[in-house]
């Protein structure tokens, strides 16, 4: 998909098949260097590589990985991009004890295959200095610590899974998958209060417009 928005792209070839699609997003921040959000399954280091490559940005200028929660299509290449690239990392301190196995996860979803100590632990509105500003937003229910992160000056929220694109429409994350559905509609209600216009989530999606109506018609749903 390349760039998707000024500054915002969505890395290429790193979906598992044509029907599970992972969107690792690489950032512009305000200087010369680049954040990741999310990493992808193992293994898909490689491709993330080769996109810093094409679009001619050495993986050096990578200084900042933030990772939204602990399942591993989404921390599975933390190891290696932190190896690669020498960026500092974030989670949620909650996430943050579960990617480095103490205690390891028993929730839904998979784990990590193996520990992964963080560099920094983020908690409920936290400003990171990454893609121009962001601010970390706890949004647990698909996990203990999941976060979203938001871009309040172009109103663009990176949801993780919280929500799924499915086609034209969003949905609340995959009963399956999740820990616990009821806390992650109210994840669902908070984010709808917020401004958004890009609506990018990990799986399916994203919404690159009017992504606010497409979160509050979620919300709404819950009745």
């Amino acid at each position: 998909m390349a760039e998707i928005l000024p500054g915002v792209h969505q890395v290429e070839g790193v979906d598992p098949s044509p029907d599970f699609s992972t969107h690792v997003y690489l950032l512009k921040d305000r200087g010369a260097s680049w954040t990741l959000i999310d990493t992808g399954l193992p293994g898909t280091h490689a491709a993330t590589l080769a996109y810093l490559a094409k679009i001619k940005v050495a993986p050096t200028a990578v200084k900042k990985i933030l990772i939204t929660h602990l399942h591993r299509d989404h921390v599975g290449s933390l190891k290696a991009l932190a190896d690669a690239t020498h960026a500092r990392t974030f989670a949620h301190w909650i996430e943050a004890a579960y990617i480095a196995g103490r205690p390891a996860y028993d929730g839904p979803g998979v784990p990590p295959a193996e520990p992964f100590t963080v560099d920094e632990t983020l908690k409920d509105g936290d400003s990171v200095d990454a893609g121009g500003g962001l601010i970390a937003y706890h949004t647990p229910g698909h996990t203990p610590g999941h976060l979203a992160f938001y871009q309040s000056e172009r109103k663009l929220l990176f949801s993780g899974d919280l929500f799924f694109g499915d086609g034209a429409k969003v949905v609340l994350t995959t009963p399956e998958y999740t820990l616990h559905t009821p806390t992650a509609q109210i994840s669902a209600r908070r984010m709808s209060q917020l401004s958004i216009d890009a609506l990018l989530t990990y799986h399916g999606g994203p919404v690159l417009k009017n992504g606010g109506a497409a979160v509050r018609a979620v919300a709404q749903g819950f009745g």
